[in-house]
């Protein structure tokens, strides 16, 4: 086996190489040699992706549709959280914002992470 020094990714052969290479020693013993170069890798192409792949965080509405549907949940079982029959429906069409104050409910009642409402996916413009 020939040893490659691997250094930062700054280029996309070089990212290319290295997935190429993680997929080849994906399955590595821990605590070989291959299982370190797996180790290192596997940090340096998530180093490479997180300064060149933007990847946006969930649309905060959807999310919380989403998490109604995978615990057997309805809109009404939101209305002590968010309000009324209506303001349940309106916030849920986008027609009204979320409010700290439902925000925070949001995320103990549904489990949501609070960076998904914190979220800016909006893109810069140049």
């Amino acid at each position: 086996m020939k040893t490659v020094n691997w250094k930062v990714l700054k280029t996309e052969a070089e990212y290319d190489k290295a997935l190429e290479r993680t997929i080849e020693i994906f399955h590595a013993d821990l605590n070989t040699p291959e299982g370190e170069e797996l180790d290192l890798l596997l940090l340096l192409v998530k180093d490479y992706e997180d300064r060149h792949f933007h990847i946006p965080s969930p649309d905060p509405i959807e999310m919380i549709k989403l998490k109604l549907e995978e615990k057997g949940l309805k809109q009404k079982d939101l209305e002590p959280i968010i309000g009324s029959k209506g303001y349940v429906s309106s916030v849920l069409s986008g027609k009204k914002e979320l409010t700290l104050k439902m925000v925070r409910g949001l995320h103990k009642f549904l489990g949501i992470p609070a960076e998904i409402f914190l979220a800016d996916n909006t893109k810069p413009v140049h």
